[in-house]
């Protein structure tokens, strides 16, 4: 018996075969948010009421997503900042 394997592109391939040139955009809800920095539902909420962390956008009445490339490069902005000679 031979196994049947399908290729399905990755979410960001996904996104470059459907705009062309233009960069890849991929939502990601807050569960993931936390997930990928660690941080809990509360200290995100804090973060960007200081304006301090990426502000989510707004899909629905009910519904709230961050840009996932918004999340990486705020990541590595906090490691650049760690890692900066004082």
């Amino acid at each position: 018996m031979t196994a049947i394997t399908h290729h399905i592109p990755t979410p960001a391939k996904q996104a470059v075969l459907a705009h062309g040139d233009n960069p890849p955009i991929r939502f990601i809800k807050r569960q993931a948010v936390e997930g990928i920095t660690g941080l809990s539902c509360t200290e995100i909420y804090r973060r960007i009421a200081a304006d301090n962390f990426p502000k989510q956008v707004m899909l629905g009445p009910k519904c709230v997503v961050w840009v996932e490339a918004e999340i990486y490069s705020w990541m590595n902005d906090r490691i650049a900042e760690s890692r900066e000679v004082a």
